[in-house]
């Protein structure tokens, strides 16, 4: 009986689910695997390819070099605690206080994440640059002093600018941990004679605290190896970093094992940091007793509503109301240090984005193009992936859920060198193609999508799968037929989300693209040196009003916070 049982029953191999999968397996080995260990082995080898570190005694024993990575680690430090001082009140006001408008605060965040970083710099360089920037312009105006006060060219000032568009994540770790803590607790502390303040400090903030400490290292992190706003401040302030001089050995003559024996160090303290974070937030269950929190109300906190409500506006007039108002303005101006005088408007910048400069217009294009294949890319891994590991249908699941998740581990500038080390030269051939920087992109954010796919599959009941299994269909026919369908919702805020985030990528592409595949965030760079910022700025306007009605679109099917889900 059990002989003729197993003659009746397909073979492994038989089963489309088995290759499926493997060839899954076999594409996260290609992206994610095969750059990592390609970088690691460089550090240890000589362009001939013999053993030596003799990479890491140039690259680490330069004054240079150790300084920008002390400078790097500073940059990481000040800008923690300034979007700490933004995010934490801005959810402790939308999550937990009665403050007016709090819908209107947590917009606000969400089009600050939206904010390309290096668009942001721009701006603030418009803003507040020492000389011609129209901040200073205006106080010279209105108070006959020579020199106006702001200089966004100066460490504080590059710390600023990152923390404007980095402080959402800390805003999204502190508000879901907020959300959980039941006010029944709070009550009980006023029970026992504590004012408001002393219950917020005692009680509420370390319910979140592991949350914030986790958003925090995360911050960190992407300060330090954030590369679109120090390309644009620090170096034309003479602040070198630990990214920027990355870059340098990139320059002829090119020296990739020197740049990645200098990446290492940051890549271990990446991933010693993540161990940390993933810690502190394993522990963060004694947020409510129950796990889904109690009865939640505001807190009544009196006339300090208004404190906190015009704290919020500005830090929605910086971060977003400010910058572009002023990309705007010079998007419409022939000059924009001119400002509104009479005869400085024109549509022209428009014209010749549009129908003048190719680069310009292709660079446009390839961002969208490299947006949308990437995206379509990550949700069909994403989900595949995701159903694979949560049903474990694959050997090892949490081998191959950790080989996807993986890239978190890697800052952009260092994937990036990877990926040229590994793609760039023979067999491949990929470098500046636009199918290198689908496959870097695919690489970095893939993560994000295997992530939302696995939460979402964990929330689905099996018992219309093993339905379908029963009837005789295979794991091939449950996915297409029950999975995607039942998470069409989430399958578009994947897909949304991965396209907004490539729109804004830089670090991950800047030694990637060619002259043919060059994106909208590389421009920049380009246009800025040269001073043309005024077709930068309406490249930056159109880059943006694109993003925003394809988030507009994501808000009227996945839910208006489907963007910033990923950090809860």
């Amino acid at each position: 009986m059990r002989a003729a049982a197993l003659r009746r029953a397909p073979h492994r191999l038989a089963d489309p689910a088995f290759w499926l999968f493997a060839v899954l397996i076999a594409l996260l080995v290609l992206l994610v695997a095969n750059p990592v260990v390609r970088l690691v082995w460089d550090s240890f080898h000589t362009a001939d390819g013999a053993w030596s570190l003799q990479s890491y005694a140039t690259a680490l024993g330069n004054a240079r070099n150790l300084q920008a990575l002390l400078n790097s680690l500073a940059l990481g430090a000040a800008v923690t605690v300034l979007t700490l001082a933004m995010g934490v009140p801005l959810a402790l006001a939308v999550s937990r206080s009665n403050m007016p408008a709090r819908g209107l605060a947590h917009l606000s965040v969400l089009a600050a994440f939206v904010m390309p970083n290096f668009l942001g710099a721009i701006a603030w360089i418009l803003l507040a640059g020492p000389n011609a920037g129209w901040l200073n312009r205006l106080w010279i105006e209105l108070t006959g002093v020579d020199k106006g006060p702001f200089n966004i060219f100066s460490f504080w000032g590059l710390a600023f600018v990152i923390a404007l568009y980095t402080y959402p994540l800390v805003y999204v770790f502190t508000k879901a941990a907020l959300d959980l803590v039941s006010t029944e607790l709070e009550d009980a502390a006023a029970i026992h004679g504590a004012g408001k303040f002393q219950t917020m400090v005692r009680v509420t903030l370390p319910l979140a605290l592991p949350s914030i400490v986790g958003a925090s290292i995360l911050i960190f992190l992407e300060a330090i190896a954030l590369y679109g706003t120090p390309a644009l401040i620090a170096i034309p302030a003479r602040i070198n970093l630990a990214t920027t001089q990355l870059v340098s050995f990139f320059q002829y003559p090119l020296q990739v094992e020197q740049a990645a024996a200098f990446s290492m160090p940051i890549l271990l303290l990446t991933i010693v940091m993540l161990m940390l974070q993933r810690r502190l937030l394993a522990r963060r269950g004694f947020v409510s007793v129950s796990g889904k929190g109690g009865e939640r109300r505001p807190l009544d906190i009196g006339p300090w509503r208004w404190v906190l409500l015009a704290y919020a506006s500005l830090i929605g007039l910086l971060s977003v109301v400010m910058p572009l108002v002023i990309l705007v303005m010079a998007s419409l101006s022939k000059a924009w240090g001119r400002g509104l005088a009479s005869g400085n408007l024109t549509l022209g910048n428009y014209t010749t984005i549009f129908f003048e400069q190719v680069t310009v217009r292709n660079a446009i294009v390839n961002t969208l193009v490299y947006s949308i294949a990437t995206a379509l890319i990550c949700v069909v891994m994403g989900i595949c992936i995701a159903y694979a590991t949560q049903r474990r249908v694959t050997p090892f699941p949490a081998v191959v859920q950790g080989l996807a998740l993986a890239p978190v581990a890697v800052p952009g500038l260092i994937m990036a060198i990877g990926l040229y080390a590994a793609y760039a030269g023979p067999p491949f051939s990929l470098y500046g193609t636009g199918m290198l920087i689908v496959v870097a992109f695919t690489t970095r954010f893939l993560p994000i999508a295997v992530t939302a796919c696995a939460a979402a599959v964990r929330s689905l009941n099996p018992e219309l799968e093993e339905a379908v299994r029963v009837l005789g269909g295979g794991r091939v026919t449950v996915l297409a037929k029950v999975v995607l369908p039942l998470l069409k919702k989430t399958l578009v805020g994947v897909f949304i989300l991965v396209f907004v985030i490539c729109t804004k990528e830089l670090s991950t592409a800047v030694f990637l693209t060619g002259p043919a595949s060059r994106v909208v965030s590389v421009l920049t760079l380009d246009l800025s040196e040269q001073g043309n910022y005024e077709t930068l700025a309406a490249m930056g306007v159109v880059l943006v009003v694109i993003t925003t009605l394809v988030v507009a679109a994501g808000m009227r099917v996945a839910g208006r916070d489907f963007m910033l889900r990923r950090g809860g």
